[in-house]
């Protein structure tokens, strides 16, 4: 995300070794992009609802320019429930305190919503509809049917599951870092989240998935239907590993943000390796941030 000219990049650290484990929201800021400047983790295990882990999410600019993130974190029952986190200086332009809301989990697996408790993660920036209620999609599974849980909000506090998914696809598995924006069918400049479009503007949408069976990242472009919250592929792309890649090599768990300071969207992605456990602890590091904008 941009906050006050500044770019912040949160990214899934392990500080005690190379390999997964431990996991903690990693912090660095940059002003171009390039070079950037490493600061102390800003969300990592502390409480009953994330206390077995801090994983994946994404934040959001408020209407009032505050930002907030929502993650996934993993409580005592090894359930998989989602947070909220903000800034505890807002005068400070690289944001480098949050802290976690006592309301949290904001969302989580129960009886009455019958979502998969060990499959329910990776929020989505959310985006605000014109009947002024905040959305948000969550990557979950049922069986081998993968979708994207829609939930909304008014206050983006209190949060309530919609009666059906934004998409799904059977067969296709555990859909991962979610991702939802859309984008202008004419020119290249990017569109901010929650936009309409201009009158004479024609938006399509874009959702991308990180397949966990697979490991790579798929993408599909449609219609999104903002009366019935449903979203519509072209071509009839499915989302089973024959859509399309961001990328047709090592390329994952990507996430993207408007960059409101020139007007574009730029995209994350994690370039996992093809070496092994071994060399990876012998090396100290393994896996790389790309990123491409348009």
């Amino acid at each position: 995300m941009i906050y006050k000219g500044i770019y912040h990049l949160f990214y899934q650290w392990n500080p005690k070794g190379a390999v997964w484990g431990n996991i903690v929201w990693a912090h660095s800021t940059s002003t171009d992009l390039i070079n950037w400047d490493p600061h102390p983790p800003a969300i990592f295990p502390s409480a009953p609802f994330d206390i077995n882990g801090c994983w994946s999410g994404s934040a959001t600019i408020l209407p009032n320019g505050k930002p907030v993130i929502l993650y996934t974190g993993i409580d005592p029952k090894n359930q998989q429930v989602q947070n909220i986190a903000e800034p505890k200086n807002l005068s400070d332009p690289y944001l480098r305190e949050w802290k976690k809301s006592p309301l949290n989990p904001l969302m989580a697996p129960d009886a009455v919503n019958g979502i998969n408790a060990s499959s329910f993660r990776d929020p989505t920036t959310a985006w605000l509809g014109q009947d002024k209620k905040w959305r948000v999609i969550i990557g979950s599974k049922i069986h081998r049917r993968g979708l994207a849980i829609t939930y909304t909000s008014k206050d983006f506090l209190k949060w309530e599951k919609s009666p059906e998914p934004l998409h799904y696809d059977d067969g296709s598995g555990m859909w991962e870092c979610p991702d939802f924006f859309p984008v202008t069918r004419f020119g290249s400049n990017g569109v901010e989240t929650s936009s309409f479009g201009e009158p004479n503007e024609i938006l399509k949408h874009v959702l991308k998935i990180s397949l966990d069976d697979t490991k790579h990242d798929y993408y599909t472009i449609g219609t999104y239907d903002r009366v019935k919250d449903k979203f519509v592929p072209d071509n009839g792309f499915k989302m089973d590993g024959t859509a399309p890649r961001y990328d047709y090599g090592k390329y994952y768990a990507s996430k993207t943000f408007f960059d409101s300071a020139k007007n574009r969207r730029i995209l994350w992605g994690w370039t996992n390796e093809s070496s092994s456990v071994e060399d990876d602890v012998e090396k100290g590091w393994s896996g790389i941030q790309v990123i491409s904008y348009a």
